[in-house]
């Protein structure tokens, strides 16, 4: 029950305490749970795709945008801004540590989440609501396990911080678990389109992690809440382009 919190914990501004004493290989068990609270977070954004239904498209996108970054305390897009700001203005690892350390967000930074949420809405707004809500719960789902996948293929860039213990700790079994479960929910949903939203998906990712991991040798809590951003941009992007194929 602990590893489940844990995820609730770091994933969610959900109030929720754990009283026992957390040991280091909680966080790394926590992962495998990462792809279930995806689920519940796509879950209540889909339910606001219906109950917001009576207000014009745009509106509605932007009010889910919005809820969604209320979700998770803007954690994933303050990572994504210190990225921006990091590999913007730093040349060599540690310059480029120091500026993502930095608690005041630069004009790429700014940049940077502007134009990914202006994306993200124009995405959004697309879809109709009978495709939305799944497109929705499983862009929450895939971008949660990447940050499992992050944390597990990568070694830590820093001596300390928040996401160390999910890095070192993190398992295979339960990284290909998650993955597994993504896979099946989008099959569930959308079939064979499904299974190739997942991989196509996975390819800037992956291309993403890579370019993080050669320019600072692994990942950081806010290389991970980037990852998060890519994979949900990802996803939006690539299941916008599946639905017209198949009109």
């Amino acid at each position: 029950m602990k590893p489940f919190i844990i995820a609730l914990q770091f994933l969610t501004i959900l109030p929720i305490r754990i009283q026992a004493q957390i040991k280091e290989e909680d966080f790394g068990k926590a992962l495998l749970y990462f792809p279930v609270i995806g689920l519940l977070i796509g879950l209540l954004l889909s339910a606001n795709v219906f109950l917001l239904s009576f207000l014009p498209t745009p509106v509605m996108a932007m009010l889910i945008l919005i809820i969604s970054v209320i979700i998770t305390g803007g954690i994933h897009l303050d990572g994504f801004a210190d990225t921006c700001d990091g590999f913007y203005g730093g040349g060599h690892k540690e310059r480029v540590l120091e500026i993502m350390k930095d608690s005041h967000i630069g004009t790429i930074g700014v940049a940077g989440v502007v134009l990914l949420l202006l994306l993200k809405f124009s995405l959004i707004a697309s879809f109709p609501e009978g495709a939305l809500w799944k497109v929705l719960t499983l862009m929450s789902v895939f971008s949660r396990w990447s940050q499992g996948f992050a944390c597990y293929a990568a070694n830590y860039a820093r001596q300390e911080g928040k996401a160390k213990y999910f890095i070192e700790r993190a398992k295979k079994l339960d990284i290909f678990s998650g993955f597994l479960f993504t896979l099946a929910l989008s099959y569930l949903f959308l079939k064979l389109d499904g299974l190739i939203l997942c991989f196509v998906s996975f390819l800037p990712v992956f291309l993403f992690f890579q370019y993080i991991k050669k320019k600072l040798g692994g990942m950081t809590g806010d290389t991970i809440g980037a990852i998060s951003e890519i994979s949900e941009a990802a996803v939006l992007f690539f299941s916008s382009i599946l639905y017209r194929i198949n009109l």
